[in-house]
């Protein structure tokens, strides 16, 4: 159908006849994602009637006509002015029942305008940073969080739940002082976890351990899972924050309740491996945002039959974890994002709990012994792990690098003895420990086992390369003196050259085991000495 005859059609507002034009539209036009410049003006023209013919009393039939064109015409970033005004929002905001007032929100009978009115708000507030601010100034998070607060009393389709939930989701991501907003006044993380726990459909039988109403852990269902996700991105945007502050004992005892809830979304499955693996990443991705306290939750159910027991202590989650940083790996696409949020978690739990590091020590760093091959190389976690320790990726390497350094109890030489000097160097300079030590920690002075081949190779093993190296034969046997310090010679006016020629730059540990250029280095050091002889009593 041409466009300037629903224009005119809609010009002059006869409503069966608009909407008998519209639905022809709507159907031509339903899969149409990319509109052609020439017909830009006429559509930013369909667009101020369709609103204003909106805001008249239309049967239900024909407002969700007129909405269905709306999303259309959202499709397209260059036409969303006449959607972008305080009246438009505020309009589409009425139809889908979240306008804000200080009266109660107006009911909207009709569940298909809700739905609609929802998916032409998702398409504009994402597009458009007018409709962003606009939104937050007409505070249209407020509707949202009452009708979502609302969920265990009304019977919704899961279709309005999910758009309601997607809105806010944008809402969170895309506005800051909206996330706040939701965070604080609206009390959000209470809200968004009394929903999530709906969601799932869960009964608690401990404090912090919950499970279905039978007793069972059969697949979250599709709907449910859709909803599960959306909550699960809606409260990581709110507690962007959390891990980094500190928190009041009753702000704790709300964290640990959503822990639990995050714990029993890893013990569950959704509809199909890959559906799965996503409802497992955003719970991750959540898990990384509580304060490091209350991640004890994962812990704290009981041993029960079929669980997975290590010091006393239930390991059914960690492991799941495990298992799915080892899926990540194995996959290897886009791993900053998809490795370094389980890495930071796992690190950090095995920072704050004993009991978590050293069962993790024991599944990715067992007792050597391979000595033969390089650390990186192999089909173990720990291979696996090493290699990317020299990731092009600086965040990469440095979570590989930081979780295994951990896993050590942040000892330098357990460190090089799993890893390689090699390998470790990176992480050693940035924490200036090149000359050996060992970082403050709350750790066990229990020592590393070694089993009869590591000890029995360790002499022969190249702390560089972390292997038993085969004996090379001496480059200077049969030299004599005067040949060898001739070589010696050329080799230090090679460095000299290269050196001066800014190719390299030569480089010592400072007495703190940081790198630093080799005068600097050499002058701390003296220095050092210095004051040491002064210390003394020394001339």
């Amino acid at each position: 159908m041409e466009l300037q005859a629903v224009v005119s059609t809609l010009e002059h507002g006869e409503q069966d006849k608009v909407l008998k034009v519209l639905q022809v539209y709507n159907q031509e036009k339903s899969q149409c994602f990319i509109f052609e410049d020439e017909e830009r003006e006429e559509r930013k023209k369909m667009a101020q009637l369709l609103i204003k013919f909106l805001e008249r009393e239309l049967q239900p039939s024909c407002q969700v006509t007129c909405l269905e064109s709306i999303r259309i015409l959202s499709r397209d970033k260059h036409c969303l002015d006449p959607f972008t005004t305080k009246e438009g929002l505020k309009t589409l905001s009425r139809h889908a029942g979240i306008d804000y007032s200080e009266e109660l929100i107006r009911e909207v009978p009709d569940l298909d305008v809700i739905l609609e009115s929802l998916k032409c708000l998702c398409n504009i507030v994402f597009s458009s940073a007018m409709a962003q601010e606009l939104t937050a100034e007409g505070r249209l998070v407020v509707g949202l969080a009452r009708r979502i607060k609302l969920y265990n009393e009304r019977s919704l389709p899961h279709d309005i739940k999910f758009f309601d939930l997607r809105l806010l989701f944008l809402l969170t991501a895309l506005r800051v002082d909206i996330r706040q907003q939701l965070a604080q006044e609206l009390r959000g993380i209470s809200l968004m976890t009394d929903t999530l726990e709906l969601t799932l459909g869960v009964k608690w039988l401990d404090p912090y351990e919950v499970a279905t109403e039978e007793g069972l852990l059969p697949p979250l269902p599709r709907q449910e899972t859709e909803r599960a996700m959306e909550i699960l991105k809606v409260l990581f945007n709110i507690t962007f924050d959390s891990s980094k502050r500190e928190v009041d004992e009753e702000d704790a005892a709300l964290y640990r309740h959503l822990g639990a809830l995050l714990r029993h979304c890893l013990m569950i499955s959704a509809d199909g491996e890959d559906r799965t693996e996503e409802f497992h990443s955003h719970t991750v991705n959540l898990l990384g945002n509580l304060p490091l306290k209350c991640l004890d939750v994962l812990l704290t159910p009981k041993v029960r039959p079929g669980s997975l027991e290590y010091m006393g202590v239930n390991m059914d989650a960690v492991s799941i974890l495990l298992d799915f940083l080892e899926r990540r790996l194995d996959r290897g696409h886009k791993l900053k994002e998809s490795l370094t949020p389980v890495l930071n978690l796992l690190t950090e739990s095995a920072r704050v709990h004993r009991q978590t590091r050293k069962f993790l020590k024991a599944r990715v760093l067992p007792p050597l012994r391979d000595v033969r091959n390089r650390p990186e190389v192999g089909n173990s976690l720990r291979n696996k792990l090493v290699r990317l320790m020299t990731h092009i990726d600086t965040d990469v390497k440095h979570c590989a690098a930081e979780f295994l350094f951990v896993l050590c109890k942040e000892s330098v030489s357990r460190f090089v003895k799993y890893t390689g000097y090699g390998n470790a160097a990176g992480l050693l300079a940035a924490r200036g420990l090149m000359a050996g030590g060992r970082e403050e920690g709350e750790y066990s002075e229990d020592e590393d086992t070694d089993t009869e081949e590591y000890k029995e190779a360790k002499p022969n093993i190249n702390p560089v390369t972390g292997r038993v190296e085969e004996k090379l034969p001496n480059p200077m046997e049969g030299m004599t003196e005067e040949q060898k310090e001739h070589e010696a010679m050329k080799l230090v006016n090679m460095f000299d050259k290269l050196s001066r020629e800014k190719v390299i730059q030569p480089m010592g540990i400072t007495p703190s085991g940081s790198l630093a250029p080799m005068e600097n280095a050499i002058r701390s050091i003296a220095d050092e000495r210095s004051s040491s002889d002064s210390d003394l009593g020394l001339d």
